[in-house]
């Protein structure tokens, strides 16, 4: 097969913008100004924990965003696009929206910290000009020039000034490291040295992080490269690696050339060790500039991105932010947005605040990246197939890590943060232009594989059941569904905690594409219906000749659960045509070939009563049913809507057998912990003159659930008027146990 050419957009940038935007923006005005005050306080050794760990967050996330990146086209937006295309276009926007507001106020963060390089010179400004020296004199000039050459010149212009920014930095990085060590060095290399009334470890942390959160810079180009599939992977994982090794160089540098005391009281300590000291001004100025180069790039591609999806109903602000100008479809209108925002930011001239939330809207992105890179590996989507692959246990360290470390970073920012992003969410989702679940489909792929997988290790599971493992497996195939409320109500209360139930809508006739239409109909019906009984009951439709063709197809396929089915449900109403008693007792026949246990539930206009009363019958002839029984009656009164039922157990035995069937039921109660008190316990001494219908019906009248035992010969020989037994009863629950249960 022929290779498929790709399609070059924007400027169609290769790999070194992605590397050169990233490796510039990591190698920023924290390098410069706070890895001194950090191995000042937390020593050498906390300084190098600190860089492990932070690229514990963002190693794991630059491999998500190159494996999600290599999935499909990657087109403008960076980020935004790679978030909105796995997770949804209301996520996406969410996340985006958060992601734009860090940029945009990053390039003024980073426009303040460029003041910050000309206070060497303040003394020399204040003299010349007679004015108190004031950082906004230089901040804001800088970014309306940058501004301007931006929106004139767009992304040409600033990649051209990626070059030469990142070959100042190198010159001045490669300075500090020829730099002779300082007078008041210390002999050796220390591990543990600081200053005395350090900061805490997670304090310095948060203040160094930042520095971390460049790696992605590059990938917001994703709209202007001509192969975003193979420069953002390539791009970003160098210059992460590239990053962290010099961020390891540079502290081991500053603990072997300068006393913790002096680079605690210098922010620029680096100069002194240079051998050139102006360089790392210059090198600070540099590198403010590119990580404002790098944001005023990203931002509004972003914006501009997050609006051509038109996530919101607003079109006449989408379109003008979509807007793009020329060949290139620069974002014009975008980064004039974008610059407003970093203007506002500038001149009120402190952005601590707001430096701090953007370090949580940072994590917040980059979990989420690692989010959606475990959750894409669980999912096994046939349409995720990145070229590129990470791990998945790489993805869900970042995830985790991102969200501990922001509660450690700063627990009240990090609840504002994620309040920000679900108040955003909310918005986006009460005026996005389409519907859907934008989850949904992720997740619901998750849950398919999740359950794949348990099936099939359930099945190779190859044991017989026992007391502590058996559980009901309800199988129940009807056609008179929403004709009653009865039998998927029990379904519904057995399978609350305990059961497994599926539940099958009979549609006679043949499987062409009428019914199959009407099954599809009646399958959002039984949705409904069965959300609205707050069951744990697994529903479809059958499309069948017969009832007996339906019965044979579903008893011979496994239960939701992985396990086989293990209980057929039969029901019909006391004023059902005698050819509805008839299909029972012809389904009850048929399922006892496939050796489950068969209930059969016969109820009447009171719909269970008050549900306070449960009677269970034995008899002679239940020794096999009797435990199963007991145990669906301990079921039931494990719904909510039985909490506050009693369990009496009546015992019709020969009269010479009585006492010994009180002791074994006694025994097993107890040894069962079931809850039945003693006292709920009433034997009933039988011989040939007691009359058993009568004997019922005196007692069990009123009962609200009465559950009898019979047995396949007895339902054969006698026919399906066994089924008719003790008219007077309300509610009755008749069991054939294909083997005895014991209850342990």
């Amino acid at each position: 097969m022929a290779a498929t050419a790709i399609k070059t957009s924007g400027h169609g940038f290769g790999t070194a913008p992605v590397f050169l935007a990233a490796i510039s923006t990591i190698l920023g005005a924290v390098l410069f100004l706070r890895f001194g005050y950090a191995v000042a306080n937390v020593g050498l050794l906390g300084a190098l924990l600190i860089i492990l760990i932070g690229h514990a967050v963002t190693i794991p996330t630059a491999l998500a965003i190159s494996e999600i990146a290599t999935n499909r086209r990657v087109e403008g937006g960076g980020e935004y696009f790679i978030i909105s295309r796995s997770f949804g276009t209301t996520i996406g926007a969410t996340i985006g929206v958060a992601l734009y507001l860090s940029q945009s106020i990053s390039v003024a963060f980073y426009s303040i910290a460029f003041a910050e390089a000309f206070q060497p010179l303040a003394p020399w400004l204040e003299g010349l000009t007679g004015l108190v020296f004031d950082p906004r004199m230089v901040s804001l000039p800088f970014v309306v020039l940058l501004l301007a050459l931006m929106i004139v010149r767009g992304a040409d212009a600033g990649v051209l000034g990626l070059y030469i920014i990142a070959a100042v930095l190198a010159a001045s990085l490669l300075f500090f490291f020829l730099g002779p060590p300082m007078d008041d060095a210390p002999v050796g290399v220390s591990l543990l040295t600081r200053v005395a009334d350090a900061d805490g470890f997670f304090i310095v942390f948060a203040i160094v992080f930042p520095a971390f959160t460049g790696m992605t810079a590059g990938v917001g180009l994703s709209g202007d490269l001509a192969n975003p599939r193979k420069s953002i992977p390539l791009g970003t994982l160098s210059a992460t690696i590239a990053g962290m090794a010099v961020y390891i160089l540079v502290v081991v540098k500053l603990a072997a050339s300068a006393a913790p005391e002096a680079m605690a009281a210098d922010q620029l300590i680096m100069g002194r060790i240079a051998i050139w000291g102006p360089i790392i001004p210059i090198g600070l100025a540099c590198a403010t500039i590119s990580s404002a180069v790098g944001s005023v790039l990203v931002a509004p591609r972003t914006l501009q991105a997050i609006a051509n999806d038109r996530v919101v109903r607003w079109r006449s602000v989408t379109d003008f932010l979509g807007r793009g100008a020329g060949n290139a479809n620069e974002p014009r209108n975008a980064t004039i947005i974008t610059g407003v925002i970093a203007i506002t930011f500038v001149a009120a001239g402190n952005v601590d605040f707001v430096a701090r939330i953007i370090s949580m809207f940072f994590m917040v992105t980059y979990g989420s990246l690692c989010a959606i890179s475990f959750l894409e590996h669980f999912a096994a989507r046939p349409s995720y197939r990145p070229t590129f692959h990470s791990r998945w246990y790489l993805s869900l360290l970042g995830a985790i890590g991102c969200l501990l470390l922001m509660f450690q970073m700063d627990p009240f920012f990090a609840l504002l943060a994620i309040l920000a992003i679900a108040l955003l969410y909310r918005f986006i989702r009460a005026s996005k232009n389409a519907e859907g679940d934008d989850l949904g489909a992720i997740f619901r792929a998750v849950m398919v594989q999740a359950t794949r997988q348990l099936q099939i290790g359930l099945q190779s599971i190859e044991t017989e059941s026992t007391a502590d493992q058996w559980r009901p497996s309800i199988i129940m195939v009807d056609g008179r569904t929403f004709d009653r409320a009865s039998p998927l109500q029990l379904m519904a209360w057995l399978c609350h905690r305990h059961a497994v139930g599926t539940y099958l809508h009979f549609i006679p006739g043949l499987l062409d594409p009428e019914n199959f239409r009407e099954s599809k109909k009646t399958m959002k019906r039984l949705v409904k219906l069965a959300h609205e009984r707050a069951g744990g009951v697994f529903v479809d439709t059958i499309i069948s000749p017969s009832m007996s063709s339906a019965l044979a197809q579903s008893l011979q396929v496994p239960g939701i659960s992985g396990m086989e089915n293990n209980v057929v449900l039969f029901e019909f109403s006391k004023h059902d045509p005698p050819e509805v008693l008839q299909e029972v007792y012809d389904g009850s026949l048929f399922a006892a070939a496939t050796e489950m246990d068969i209930l059969v539930l016969r109820h009447s206009d009171v719909y269970f009563g008050n549900r306070d009363r449960i009677h269970i019958w034995l008899t002679w002839h239940d020794y096999k049913n009797a435990s199963l029984m007991i145990l669906l009656a301990y079921i039931l009164i494990g719904h909510p809507d039985w909490s506050d039922a009693e369990i009496e157990i009546l015992v019709a035995a020969p009269e010479e057998r009585a006492a010994g069937e009180e002791a074994k039921i006694e025994e097993t109660l107890a040894t069962g912990r079931i809850p039945v008190s003693p006292r709920n316990v009433r034997i009933f001494p039988t011989d040939a003159n007691v009359d058993f219908g009568r004997l019922v019906a005196e007692h069990s009248t009123a009962a609200d659930l009465v559950i009898l035992g019979f047995t396949m010969p007895r339902l054969s020989s006698k026919g399906a008027e066994m089924l008719q037994r003790h008219p007077e009863l309300q509610d009755v629950l008749f069991v054939c146990a294909d083997a005895r249960l014991t209850i342990d």
